[in-house]
């Protein structure tokens, strides 16, 4: 009887530990803090892409975003349903992760990335079936002036 009973509790420790070493590792990059608002489903889908690429990430949920906006000085023109900020610079809108892994690599002398609108097929914005729209993320710096930063 003890056998049996040492016998299952080492089996159910075994279990739970091979359950632990399966699961996602722990984000080793900056915090992304991420304002949207709590009805978009598209923001949470792109929160997703980002913590499946490594970021650790944190929500907040506003109604109006725009003062969030003016705040990290997103052009109009390049403002999208979300903004995120990550280590001094914003992200607007739908930004692939491989980009913002870039941004911080490099460091260039830009405010952030935005993905103006919200293309079909960026991360957070793919439908089965649909074909990918192409789309540019653009550097944006405290002139207002946006640049191609990269293209999809």
């Amino acid at each position: 009887m003890l056998k049996r009973v040492f016998g299952t509790a080492f089996l159910a420790v075994m279990v739970s530990m091979s359950g632990a070493s399966a699961q996602r590792q722990a984000p080793q990059g900056p915090l992304v803090q991420v304002y949207k608002s709590p009805t978009c489903g598209c923001c949470a889908n792109w929160v997703k892409h980002l913590q499946d690429n490594g970021f650790a990430t944190r929500v907040v949920e506003f109604d109006d975003l725009g003062d969030i906006k003016a705040k990290n000085q997103v052009p109009r023109s390049a403002q999208s349903c979300h903004t995120a900020t990550v280590d001094g610079y914003a992200l607007e809108g739908h930004v692939p992760a491989a980009d913002v892994k870039r941004l911080l690599k490099e460091r260039p002398a830009v405010l952030g990335l935005a993905v103006p609108g919200m293309p079909i097929g960026s991360p957070g914005m793919e439908v089965p079936g649909v074909k990918a729209q192409a789309y540019n993320v653009m550097s944006f710096d405290r002139k207002g002036q946006l640049t191609v930063y990269a293209s999809h």
